[in-house]
């Protein structure tokens, strides 16, 4: 008997593929050949997970802290993050408005859940994350590109969401730092941003998953000096615990109840172990390794942005934060996809092409992340030197 496969829903069926990670296997399986590739495509450092978080994990499992937790997460770890925001930002958020989520995807499909109507459109910076569509379509909403350039430092502006404001549109998806451009909204500028919105009647989804990598200022969050907005956050890029999928969403005041409800039904809960182990996060000493391993990030930045403008490739924005940097490869190249994959078959350099994270021109960019140490770095600029 002939098997045919199940009709997919038209969601399934329209799905673009994420190529980085499609890029990622293709570098794995080189190595397994016994190539030595440098990877620089994906989003994860290459620190490990801190000891601290390591040690509270192995003490969680051998206490057998391994049962559900309420839906919303640990009421210690709530109160943790919260104590967090006071301590670091001045931000006063209460821990009833903190959701323990599985990692910032889940927080952030939290909070598309909590607004969406099918049909609604929300407007993601073009270039930015291309989850972030998926995830709106995955609501029945409509993922609308709003435009960003160098000429707006890689930003939405409050002029930029009024053009681009329409009949049905619910609102707007905003990251600081940025993937895949490194660039921070300053305090003043978001504020003026969440005004606008507010203006127009729009939800705002700031994303501040890459919150505490930034070089050039101190790090900042929009909760110091707002409440109505929607904040997703994550313990995988500052806090290095990428694996362990742990996120958490703040909602404003008035939807906890139907943010925890939510989550009741979508996941029960975040894992137990990542939670207990992210109390430790949190730690004095910990939080001093973090800041060694921001300033180590700094110093890789630096290298990688010099060595790539010497090689003649222009660094569309000079990143502020996250660990990318957003390269125009035009002049070497008509096609950025053809020499990333150039670059990982002549060279072993794994980098990422523009295509995943943007609409237009995709062709000129590639996405090179600051993800190993500064003598890998070093390597990698001169095994591009060689294929350009």
């Amino acid at each position: 008997m002939s098997l045919h496969p199940p009709r997919l829903s038209t969601r399934a069926r329209l799905v673009a593929p994420f190529h980085v990670m499609e890029l990622l296997a293709r570098a794995q399986q080189l190595e397994r050949a016994g190539h030595d590739v440098i990877h620089m495509e994906v989003g994860e450092p290459d620190f490990p997970t801190p000891r601290a978080v390591l040690a509270a994990a192995q003490a969680g499992l051998a206490g057998g802290q391994v049962r559900y937790t309420p839906a919303a997460g640990l009421p210690a770890l709530r109160e943790a993050i919260a104590q967090w925001y006071l301590q670091t930002f001045d931000a006063h958020v209460e821990p009833s408005r903190i959701i323990v989520t599985a990692g910032a995807s889940g927080a952030l499909m939290l909070a598309l859940a909590l607004l969406t109507e099918p049909g609604d459109g929300w407007l993601l910076t073009d270039p930015g994350y291309p989850c972030n569509r998926e995830l709106v379509a995955a609501f029945n909403g409509r993922a609308l590109p709003l435009h960003v350039d160098a000429t707006t430092g890689f930003q939405p502006t409050p002029a930029l969401l009024r053009a681009a404001w329409g009949e049905g549109t619910r609102g707007l998806i905003v990251a600081s730092p940025a993937n895949p451009t490194g660039a921070v909204l300053m305090p003043a500028d978001l504020d003026a941003l969440a005004d606008t919105a507010a203006g127009l009647g729009a939800a705002l989804i700031v994303d501040e998953i890459y919150q505490g990598l930034v070089y050039d200022a101190p790090a900042t969050t929009v909760l110091t000096r707002r409440q109505d907005c929607f904040v997703v956050n994550s313990f995988s890029k500052y806090f290095g615990m990428t694996g362990w999928r742990l996120g958490w969403l703040v909602v404003p005041p008035g939807v906890e109840r139907q943010a925890e409800m939510l989550a009741q039904h979508y996941f029960i809960a975040a894992s137990t172990p990542a939670q207990v182990a992210a109390l430790a996060a949190f730690d004095d000493d910990n939080l001093r390794e973090l800041e060694q391993r921001r300033q180590t990030l700094a110093e890789r930045r630096n290298v990688l942005v010099s060595g790539l403008e010497s090689l003649g490739l222009s660094v569309a924005a000079r990143p502020s934060g996250a660990f990318y940097v957003w390269t125009d490869v035009s002049a070497r190249t008509d096609d950025s996809t053809r020499l990333a994959h150039r670059l990982l078959k002549e060279a072993g350099v794994a980098t990422t092409p523009g295509l995943d994270f943007v609409s237009r021109e995709a062709h000129r960019y590639l996405r090179i992340a600051y993800t190993t140490d500064v003598a890998r770095i070093a390597q990698a600029l001169e095994r591009i030197s060689r294929v350009i």
